[in-house]
C-alpha cells in the first residue's frame, strides 16, 4: 500500500468521527474538533487524487467512513444492530474492495496540476 492510499484511508477513518462529531458535538470545542477533522480529512483526499483515481478514492473514502460510522453508531451510540446492516455493509465493502482491486492495474502517472 502506496502513501496515497494511506491518505485516503487515514481520510476514511477521520470521516467516521466527523461524521459522528456532526451529530452528536455540543461544545465548542468538540465541534472545534469536527471541523478540524474534516478539513483534514477533505485535504488528505484531495491530495491523494493527484496520482490516484478520483472516483475509486471517493468510493474507497465514503465506503469507509459509511461502513465505519455505522460500526461507530452501533458499538458506541445504541443504534440498532441488524443482520440486514451488516449484509449490506458487507456488499459495499466487497465493492469498495472491488475497485481498489481494479485500480491497482492503473498505471499511476504524474501528478494532475489541473491544467488541461
Amino acid at each position: 500500500m502506496n502513501t496515497n492510499w494511506l491518505m485516503v484511508l487515514a481520510a476514511g477513518v477521520l470521516e467516521i468521527f466527523w461524521v459522528s462529531g456532526l451529530n452528536y458535538s455540543s461544545t465548542f470545542w468538540q465541534w472545534a474538533l469536527t471541523v478540524i477533522a474534516i478539513i483534514i480529512s477533505f485535504t488528505l483526499v484531495i491530495l491523494a487524487t493527484r496520482t490516484l483515481p478520483i472516483g475509486t478514492v471517493y468510493a474507497v473514502f465514503a465506503g469507509i467512513g459509511t461502513a465505519g460510522t455505522v460500526v461507530v453508531e452501533t458499538l458506541f451510540f445504541n443504534e440498532p444492530f441488524s443482520w440486514m446492516k451488516v449484509l449490506l455493509i458487507g456488499t459495499l465493502l466487497l465493492g469498495v474492495i472491488g475497485l481498489k482491486l481494479l485500480s491497482s492495474d492503473v498505471k499511476e502517472e504524474e501528478p494532475c496540476t489541473g491544467q488541461l
